[in-house]
């Protein structure tokens, strides 16, 4: 629409001289002509157009034109920006090319996911393509799989513009669908872990069962007694950390309060010391002094160090060490659980803190693991702005650290 209106007024201004030539002229025809010219263009404009021949009407009319066309195109530019604002504001990517194919409009998304210098030509390569295939058959979605780094996934759409006689272009909108992506892997293999770890107790506890309805050995019987114990304990623990970690996650804003660390690292303790003791394992508590406060939520703190001191009795030797200590400094309390077990493999450092995620399946099993514990961890530091921090040597032993804001009015 700017195009035109300037172009209104080139010819408003070649009539004016035309006009001038003319009156100055004295040729009747050509002041006919010109007058002519000045109604159809005042028609095309949506203006009355004088029916005086004379020069100061004309002149008057043509500046009352320009004037109207002036203000148009200040009206089309003030549009056009604020549409440009409005869609670099929007989270997915827009390109508009025009009727000869060129691209006329590329919004901030768009050149921000366009100009990833890892993905950029997989990505242009097939928008191109893509809206191409618009021209020809109205519209065409693709997704696509960027491999970084960082790994993305894009899905893009394009369709014809046109105005129900010809055809005005084409857009593309393109979206970085690689957080839902993500999410959607997670709940499928949540609900397959979770399947699987619930099928193999319940399994083992039919078959049990129905061993020992016919087995005639009490010595047999009682050992299959405390087989099918052993295998409900299991899975009323994972049913209890599920439910657990369906509260944290739900709880991203979780009361809170000023708490004593000493208070919270001694409760743990006192939770997991029976498992330690059966292993003859020797947990040591080093509290700091004078006694350290953070805001949070105490129930969601004592689960996540009781999962922390969980894991290191599980994967400790015998007869080892496990240490609970808390330190503070630069603004931020920093709580440690240290052993000295098997460690983690490093490949497996970046997926510990996946749900039912097992370095070692075998052994997580057979001390009753349910792969829940460092899931929880993470969502408590999340609840809490904080984070986790891992040191771990395989065959040495590992050090979890989780470190929480403490704000100066309970600093030490």
């Amino acid at each position: 629409m700017k195009s035109y209106v300037i172009g209104y007024i080139v010819l408003g201004v070649v009539a004016v001289v035309a006009i001038a030539v003319a009156f100055q002229t004295g040729r009747r025809s050509g002041r006919r002509s010109l007058q002519q010219r000045l109604t159809a263009l005042s028609n095309r404009l949506g203006v009355t157009a004088p029916d005086d021949a004379g020069m100061e009407p004309v002149l008057s009319h043509l500046e009352k034109v320009a004037g109207d066309a002036a203000e148009a195109v200040t009206e089309a530019s003030a549009d056009a920006i604020r549409l440009r604002r409005a869609l670099d504001t929007l989270t997915q990517g827009v390109i508009v090319c025009d009727e000869n194919g060129e691209v006329a409009f590329r919004n901030a998304r768009a050149v921000a996911l366009m100009s990833n210098r890892h993905g950029d030509a997989l990505a242009a390569q097939a928008v191109t393509e893509l809206l191409e295939n618009a021209w020809q058959e109205g519209s065409a979605e693709r997704t696509l799989d960027l491999y970084g780094p960082p790994r993305q996934t894009l899905a893009v759409r394009t369709r014809l513009i046109d105005d129900g006689r010809r055809p005005l272009g084409v857009i593309a909108i393109i979206e970085d669908v690689s957080e839902r992506r993500r999410l959607e892997e997670i709940r499928r293999d949540f609900v397959a872990n979770v399947s699987h770890e619930l099928k193999t107790p319940i399994g083992a506890l039919g078959l049990l069962a129905e061993t020992l309805t016919v087995e005639p050995d009490p010595e047999v019987a009682q050992r299959l007694a405390s087989r099918i114990h052993a295998e409900a304990f299991r899975v009323s623990r994972i049913i209890d950390d599920l439910l657990d970690l369906s509260r944290i996650e739900s709880e991203e804003a979780p009361p809170r309060e000023p708490i004593y660390i000493n208070l919270v690292m001694a409760e743990a303790v006192e939770r997991v010391r029976s498992a330690a003791e059966q292993r003859s394992i020797t947990i040591e508590l080093d509290e700091p002094d004078p006694p350290v406060h953070v805001v949070g939520d105490r129930r969601q703190l004592v689960s996540a160090i009781h999962s922390l001191l969980e894991n290191a009795v599980t994967f400790s030797y015998e007869d080892a060490v496990v240490t609970v200590s808390a330190t503070q400094a630069d603004g931020e309390v920093r709580l440690s659980v240290a052993d000295t077990g098997v460690g983690i493999p490093t490949r497996d450092l970046e997926r510990i803190f996946e749900r039912f995620y097992r370095v070692d399946h075998g052994r997580s099993r057979s001390t009753g693991g349910t792969g829940l514990g460092l899931s929880i961890v993470r969502h408590v530091a999340s609840n809490h702005q904080g984070r986790v921090e891992v040191d771990s040597r395989e065959g040495e032993g590992s050090t979890f650290t989780l470190v929480l804001p403490n704000p100066p009015e309970y600093a030490a």
